[in-house]
């Protein structure tokens, strides 16, 4: 039987299961019911009908061992690449969807070639008579008789490695295994930057130990919020619609659609081109092409044609600049630069056209106008650069404003130099400070009313039926997620506490009562609305303020706040697909724990070794491009908020002072368009977000110009044109284009690193033209638009100590 045709077959048993039959004729039949006869239950919501199954099978083996093989497999390795990526400009990144295409076939496979025997594996009990014959009358002896005797009675496990086709609840743990455990822990960036940046080793232990706690936290504090964000139905998480959709088509999909590679029947009563044929042919394309703008000619990856012809010229470097300019050329034949913030076939083309709408509007419009009025000083460096500058033009050095303990040292700063940002940056934080007022405005505006009648019927509301199809199988007791929330807590004291890291058990506390605080409004926002609440700035003012000076101090208090809100509400996501999928919940909870728990020490491990073994690494001149962009992100936030610290750099008298006026510009950036939607509520401003605007930019730095430019060029072609004009193809073939190019570029950078770049210290390469026209320009040596004057870049607020005017003269 194929798998379709048992797919049917199963959901036709379920059906008899679960759903109210009307009354049918009395008339013996061969068929027990009339089918056309149900009186179907489904979701209240039309996307969850369109995506969603409302029918299950309870006997479908979820928890089998070709599940465990293939989803740690698969989660180990791509979780290990996607710490290597996260080294690497650009850095291309296996996404979950990737994994759950690849792993449908390797699925299928061993389906198909393993044994279908089951096997009885008798397990240990207690003898009987260890235990008394009688009950006891002292009752809490009683009460330990009566707990010990089941364990008195012989019992077996039946385990079979095949027990049956591949199924969709098998598919979709693994799916879930890598939706929580292949992306970068955010704790690693502590660890490399207090390592590289401020000279801090505090070994392997510290970092997993760290990182597992960051991790898992939220995993307890995620699964005690699930009556609250996972079975309400109107908890919708539309971010699992897709992953849905995609579970329900390959397990019913009937490949003899006639839909092939351009859209058409490959003849009369023709089959069609399947996803899979689609997707070997697209990665092997990928992987193959990569070496050219991977490898053989870099220079179709930073591809500034016009910056080739003006070399010197400054301006036109910044504007159409590729390296470090804004990316007006927008042309890039590297998919690892197109899909540097996100996949451009994954974004639906509303939101597209709102983050690059905020991108030409803050970084093609305002950011050049500060910058070439010189505005804050800007003009006197790099119009975009990953990394903080001191008064003489050179990257701030942090070793002449510590003490010997890693603390501030105020009179050196004094001595030395205030803290410039580039451009850039600049503009990132002024975004930052108007976006965390303004998602909070927005949200009471557009969704207030919505999150008030949720946190009405939270507890009333009615359960649909995929909440009483989940009533088959037994929930996750309240006390496991305690007990897990509690253990990594535990674990996050012992980290702090052990190896000395200035953080107070006290300051601890205070990081995990943020994401406690904002685990709820953030879910609710998040399930209904698609807008979640970031921690980033408020998870940097409050150490800065409260631990000042102690840089270490402030990157885990951070990464531990904004990792625990983050991972938290990732778990509940995965929670309510499993809820969606009808996954028994004891399987899902086993799942996240252990993949994440397991994959944490691969993390660390790569991380380790990758730095005991490439040399140069974090370096700007870096062979292999593995020049830490995300960790130098992070080093000058814990530069700007834990060495310098929030007063000095945005306090009264500061150079950076204005920003903080963008917080009351947040507050009223939606009112207008909410008032014009009021007024006429089918205008097309109704489909305004400002929050969207704002926070769709958020990725720069690292991430540059070209990056949104080339993004949003390739997702008009698929999200718009295509999907306009053949949305037949582009509904089966269009996520499957996307995770093949992921894939095949993944791939090929894996091979050439390996094979090409890694041995003989990097000196395999091919010295022409192609691979350095791009190096020769202003755009690729960061030149700024003025030189530094005499004595340094000197602002009103910070005066020059005779010190420091010593130390002028001998800087270069």
């Amino acid at each position: 039987m194929s798998s379709s045709s048992s797919c049917s077959a199963s959901k036709r048993t379920a059906t008899t299961r679960t759903l109210t039959l009307r009354s049918v004729s009395p008339t013996p039949s061969r068929m027990e019911f009339d089918f056309d006869a149900i009186d179907e239950e489904d979701s209240p919501f039309p996307e969850v009908r369109a995506s969603v199954s409302n029918i299950d099978d309870p006997d479908m083996p979820a928890m089998t061992l070709r599940m465990w093989f293939v989803g740690l497999v698969m989660c180990m390795a791509s979780s290990g690449m996607n710490v290597f990526f996260n080294f690497r400009s650009p850095a291309p990144t296996i996404v979950p969807l990737a994994l759950l295409l690849i792993s449908y076939p390797f699925g299928k496979f061993l389906a198909f070639t393993l044994p279908i025997t089951s096997y009885r594996i008798p397990l240990p009990y207690l003898p009987r008579f260890l235990l008394p014959m009688h009950q006891p009358s002292f009752p809490p002896f009683r009460l330990f008789v009566n707990l010990l005797l089941p364990l008195t009675l012989p019992r077996v496990v039946e385990v079979s490695m095949n027990p049956g086709p591949w199924n969709i609840k098998e598919h979709v743990l693994v799916y879930i295994m890598a939706n929580v455990a292949t992306g970068t822990p955010y704790a690693l960036n502590a660890i490399v930057v207090s390592e590289v940046f401020y000279g801090i080793h505090l070994g392997y232990w510290f970092a997993l130990t760290l990182v597992l706690a960051t991790q898992l936290t939220g995993f307890g504090l995620a699964g005690l919020c699930r009556r609250f964000l996972v079975w309400p139905a109107s908890m919708v998480w539309p971010q699992n619609l897709v992953a849905c959709t995609l579970l329900n088509t390959l397990h019913a999909e009937d490949e003899d659609d006639g839909i092939g590679m351009y859209g058409a029947a490959t003849g009369e009563g023709g089959k069609g081109m399947s996803r899979y044929r689609f997707f070997v042919i697209v990665a092997s394309a990928a992987f193959v092409f990569f070496f050219l703008p991977g490898y053989l000619f870099e220079a179709l990856s930073v591809f500034s044609f016009i910056c080739w012809a003006a070399p010197n010229n400054v301006p036109v470097n910044q504007l159409f600049g590729v390296h470090s300019g804004l990316g007006m050329s927008i042309l890039t034949f590297d998919w690892t630069q197109i899909s540097w913030i996100g996949s451009p076939l994954m974004v639906p083309w509303w939101a597209e056209v709102h983050i690059f709408l905020g991108f030409v509007l803050f970084y093609w419009i305002l950011t050049p106008i500060l910058y070439y009025t010189n505005s804050w000083n800007l003009a006197y460096f790099p119009i975009s650069a990953n990394e903080p500058y001191d008064r003489f033009g050179n990257l701030y050095d942090v070793q002449r404003v510590l003490l010997p303990n890693d603390t501030f040292d105020e009179a050196a700063y004094n001595a030395y130099s205030p803290l410039y940002l580039p451009a850039t940056y600049t503009m990132t934080y002024l975004l930052a400070f108007a976006l965390s007022t303004c998602v909070i405005v927005h949200t009471l505006l557009y969704h207030g009313q919505s999150l008030l009648n949720g946190f009405k019927k939270i507890r009333v509301e009615a359960d649909d039926i995929h909440a009483k199809l989940m009533r088959n199988y037994p929930e996750v007791p309240d006390w496991w997620y305690a007990i897990a929330f509690c253990i990594f807590f535990s674990i996050a004291i012992v980290t702090v506490e052990v190896w000395g890291t200035d953080v107070p058990v006290w300051g601890l506390c205070l990081a995990v009562l943020l994401p406690v605080v904002y685990i709820l409004p953030s879910g609710f926002i998040y399930a209904m609305t698609g807008q979640g609440i970031t921690l980033n700035i408020l998870a940097q003012i409050i150490p800065g303020t409260l631990l000042p000076g102690k840089p270490l101090a402030n990157m885990i208090f951070k990464a531990y706040s904004v990792q625990t809100l983050t991972a938290g509400t990732s778990f509940v996501q995965d929670l309510k697909l499993g809820h969606y999928i009808k996954v028994p919940p004891r399987a899902t909870f086993m799942v996240q724990m252990i993949s994440t728990v397991l994959v944490a020490f691969i993390q660390v491990g790569v991380k380790e070794w990758i730095f005991s073994n490439v040399h140069d690494i974090c370096s700007p001149t870096q062979p292999s491009q593995l020049t830490c962009p995300h960790n130098e992100v992070f080093f000058t936030a814990s530069a700007v908020w834990g060495l310098i610290g929030p007063t000095r750099q945005f306090g009264t008298g500061s150079i950076y002072h204005p920003h903080l006026y963008a917080l009351i510009v947040g507050v009223f950036l939606p009112l207008p368009f909410w008032f014009y939607q009021r007024r006429y509520p089918k205008s097309w401003v109704r489909y305004v977000s400002t929050p969207v605007v704002l926070t769709g930019v958020s990725s720069i730095p690292p991430a540059t110009g070209i990056n949104y430019s080339s993004w949003f060029a390739v997702g008009f072609i698929f999200q718009y044109l295509i999907r306009k004009r053949n949305f037949a193809w582009w509904s089966k073939f269009n996520y499957v284009l996307s995770s093949a190019l992921d894939s095949g570029t993944v791939i090929s950078v894996m091979v050439i690193f390996f094979t090409l770049q890694f041995p003989r210290g990097g000196s395999i390469a091919v010295n022409w033209w192609g691979n350095t026209v791009h190096e020769q320009t202003a755009d690729w040596h960061r030149t700024p638009l003025k030189p530094i004057p005499s004595g340094g870049v000197v602002w009103k607020g910070w005066t020059p100590t005779p010190t420091s005017l010593a130390s002028a003269t001998s800087t270069p």
